[in-house]
């Protein structure tokens, strides 16, 4: 089964795909409308509505050191969080405007999750049931901005900066998924989620520990090695295993 976010008579509205044509739903988890409509790859939405999205930096390892942020060789005891707002969301296939505030504008592909049902102090092996399903994302970061300002509001979170789609994948195993990055169809960012230091069980459980998940909320899982910077002109692809790929232009 796969979930869509669609633009439907000018509104956003919900579905399961089912082949060319689209079967609306009354809501992420909701029942069928008996509605169906033809499906438009134009049309299509982020697939989600969250209160946050929650980040997760320097999950792999060998984007840590690409960063040179291994210190004293030790890796991280427990997951690094930032936060983006919805404000940051764009849709598959969407433009993203280069910012005029930064030259250093790289992009970081990732598995993302959205959150089905309200979820505090899960644990491994309640946290996968309340992932109502996975998605690619683009985590887009002004590298200088990043590296020059107190907190990453600005960095991570300027409008626009967390492309995400095309749709969501439920009942996804997520422990060995290979993600890649193309930009203009060249491989950046070739890894496996089998090679993230914290899980996504193990990341759910330290996040639900002191911030309650709401329904429709994002969690982005951390970026493999590969970032680097994007110029104006030029289109990224971003491709989860078992999901498929998010396409963004940069203008």
């Amino acid at each position: 089964m796969t979930l869509v976010r669609v633009l439907h008579h000018g509104r956003p509205a919900w579905g399961v795909l089912d082949g060319e044509t689209i079967e609306l739903t009354d809501g992420m988890n909701g029942g069928f409308t008996g509605e169906r409509t033809p499906f438009d790859a134009r049309a299509l939405l982020a697939p989600a509505e969250p209160t946050k999205i929650v980040c997760v930096g320097r999950n792999y390892l060998d984007h840590i050191r690409e960063m040179g942020n291994l210190g004293g060789g030790e890796l991280p005891r427990e997951p690094g969080l930032f936060l983006k707002g919805p404000n940051a969301l764009a849709e598959p296939g969407g433009e993203v405007t280069y910012p005029d505030w930064t030259e250093s504008f790289h992009f970081e592909g990732e598995l993302a999750l959205v959150i089905g049902r309200r979820a505090s102090n899960l644990t491994p092996d309640s946290a996968l049931s309340v992932v109502a399903g996975y998605t690619c994302a683009l985590d887009l970061t002004a590298r200088d901005r990043q590296q020059s300002d107190l907190q990453w509001f600005r960095a991570k979170g300027a409008d626009r900066f967390c492309p995400l789609g095309p749709w969501l994948v439920p009942h996804l195993d997520p422990g060995d998924l290979r993600i890649t990055t193309r930009v203009n169809g060249e491989i950046r960012q070739d890894s496996r989620t089998s090679a993230m230091i914290f899980d996504v069980g193990a990341i759910l459980t330290y996040v639900t520990r002191f911030v309650t998940l709401e329904p429709g909320d994002v969690v982005l899982t951390g970026t493999p090695d590969g970032v680097g910077p994007l110029s104006r002109g030029d289109e990224v692809k971003v491709e989860v295993e078992g999901v498929g790929a998010l396409l963004t232009r940069i203008s």
